[in-house]
């Protein structure tokens, strides 16, 4: 009776120190702004205090706390499937919930997906410069592998999103993941990265962002732009 009693009590000591890692287990990362713009040119801050957004992923719920969105329903990354992520799903499976994330599918118009509720869709040039922000979700830290935060830019203007393989093709920049502000709150601890709108004619865009948090394990966010 008393080795039954000792072995329960380990079970359960078990089970309640794998459950208090569960939140930093699921917690991913994702697009928080497409048009980040910096209050001093030259200083990268990416914090509240350093700069606002003025540009948003489809469906971006406004009013929440940086970073908070992954204990949300839906929570806002989308995981693509792990089978074979290069023919996936390049934005959202539709499917909300903690293993899949928000739909942010192409709305019909675009501008549905935008307003009221939801972020500004970004407005920009060709040759403008675009600054995109993440939370680093406790995977910027020394000892995580820094993949590169893909950028890609559909060539297909005014038309329906094109698929995962071929936005592979229209990589526009790889930005670095751990170019991070200083924070001991590795989970909040903004992040970002630019690049220069390249060229295309007036119209509206798709704009992924795509990041691997393990091997084949893909998050995205996508985003129209408007380029005028």
């Amino acid at each position: 009776m008393v080795l039954k009693s000792s072995f329960t009590i380990l079970v359960v000591a078990t089970l309640a120190v794998f459950s208090s890692y569960t939140p930093q287990a699921e917690a991913h990362s994702w697009a928080d702004c497409i048009d980040w713009k910096f209050n001093k040119a030259g200083n990268q801050d990416w914090s509240d205090k350093g700069g606002k957004c003025t540009g948003y992923a489809r469906r971006f719920p406004l009013g929440k706390v940086f970073g908070s969105l992954d204990s949300a329903y839906p929570n806002r990354h989308y995981q693509q499937d792990r089978q074979n992520p290069s023919t996936a799903l390049p934005c959202s499976d539709r499917k909300a919930g903690a293993t899949r994330g928000s739909d942010e599918t192409r709305a019909n118009p675009p501008s549905k997906a935008y307003g009221g509720e939801y972020g500004r869709m970004t407005v920009t040039s060709v040759g403008d410069t675009l600054c995109v922000r993440w939370p680093a979700k406790n995977h910027a830290q020394v000892f995580h592998p820094n993949h590169k935060v893909q950028i890609h830019l559909s060539k297909s203007r005014n038309a329906k999103d094109i698929s995962q393989q071929e936005l592979l093709k229209n990589t526009i920049a790889n930005l670095n993941y751990k170019n991070c502000n200083p924070s001991s709150d590795e989970d909040h601890r903004p992040c970002g990265g630019c690049f220069k709108v390249p060229v295309r004619a007036k119209g509206i865009y798709l704009l992924q962002w795509r990041w691997m948090l393990n091997q084949d394990e893909w998050y995205t966010s996508c985003a129209d732009i408007e380029i005028k």
